[in-house]
């Protein structure tokens, strides 16, 4: 299973989207982009999140800000930011939302 890179050109159009969000945590930018990618590579691979490879960090911690994210709703607005531009449309798995999980609260 190969690495999901972002380019330069996607981070430069994602970041600012991120850093507009007021419940995202972009921190370190490179760890920021590293954890998109293990996400990326999650919903391209379909893999267990144990199975995430070691270069993209460890998994337990990918997972739970992942799930963070899903709760509050940080993916589906993502979705949309890349639908809307056609240099990063094709980030968009399926028609539905970026790393798609199922809420606690039972709302989709």
């Amino acid at each position: 299973m190969h690495k999901v890179n972002l380019t330069d050109k996607q981070w430069r159009k994602i970041l600012p989207f991120l850093r507009s969000c007021p419940n995202v945590y972009v921190g370190q930018e490179a760890d920021c982009r590293k954890f998109l990618q293990a996400v990326f590579w999650m919903s391209r691979n379909g893999s267990q999140w144990r199975r995430l490879p070691a270069a993209y960090g460890n998994w337990n911690s990918i997972y739970k800000r992942f799930a963070r994210w899903c709760e509050q709703g940080v993916w589906q607005q993502l979705n949309n930011h890349c639908a809307a531009d056609p240099d990063l449309e094709h980030l968009v798995v399926d028609g539905r939302i970026i790393g798609s999980y199922p809420r606690r609260d039972g709302r989709s």
